[in-house]
C-alpha cells in the first residue's frame, strides 16, 4: 500500500474522527488498522441505489437457472 495514501487517510480521520473515536486514537492506530477502519466505513459506497452490488443478480440467476438444474438431475 502506498504510504502517502495511508498518511492522507490518517490526516483525514484525525481532522474528522469517526463517531466514538478521538484524534489521539486515530494517531496511534497502525496502518493496517487504519486501512481496515476506512474499508468498513466506506464499504457501502460501491453499492447501487437499491443497496445491492451490481453483479450479484447476474451471478445468482446464472447459478439458479443454469448450474443447479444441470446438477440436480431428474426428480
Amino acid at each position: 500500500m502506498d504510504q502517502k495514501y495511508v498518511d492522507e487517510l490518517r490526516q483525514k480521520y484525525i481532522k474528522n474522527p469517526p463517531e466514538g473515536m478521538t484524534p489521539k486514537l486515530v494517531r496511534g492506530m497502525t496502518d493496517s488498522d487504519l486501512l481496515d477502519m476506512h474499508y468498513f466505513l466506506t464499504e457501502d459506497e460501491d453499492l447501487g441505489d437499491d443497496g445491492f452490488e451490481e453483479g450479484f443478480y447476474i451471478f445468482f440467476l446464472a447459478t439458479v437457472c443454469f448450474i443447479m438444474p444441470a446438477c440436480s438431475g431428474p426428480f
